[in-house]
């Protein structure tokens, strides 16, 4: 269903290093460096068919999270969950909601971790249990 997600950043470099550790924990590569005919900065981080985007404002006003928004990364363990989080805060990210580990709800048994990135995006790793 999704092509992509792009995210703002008010300090690209910043969102860079947070990014590359903590999506290299699901295995993605060194992002594509793109500069808009604007001459604004974004990181394209490409990994099994997704894409997952960094940009500075091309209207130049700060970048803001959404107020209600998540984004979710899959996982392929309870492991790869802890790890995803961990790697977060040490890079900076800000830990939020419960401790990481296994949810029971009516869409199933989930291991869940959140936290919010740098620019305060809510970033939540998943392991569906099956």
């Amino acid at each position: 269903m999704f092509n992509h997600i792009m995210i703002g950043s008010n300090d690209i470099e910043r969102s860079k290093s947070f990014y590359d550790a903590v999506l290299g924990v699901l295995g993605a590569r060194e992002p594509f460096r793109n500069v808009a005919p604007s001459g604004h900065v974004r990181l394209f981080y490409i990994h099994d068919g997704s894409t997952f985007a960094i940009s500075e404002p091309i209207n130049d006003e700060e970048a803001t999270c959404a107020n209600g928004g998540t984004i979710g990364f899959k996982c392929d363990s309870p492991e790869q969950v802890k790890a995803f989080y961990d790697v977060a805060v040490a890079q900076g990210g800000k830990p939020i909601e419960d401790p990481p580990g296994l949810r029971e709800g009516s869409m199933g048994a989930m291991h869940l971790a959140y936290v919010r990135d740098p620019d305060g995006n809510k970033l939540c790793a998943i392991h569906r249990v099956q």
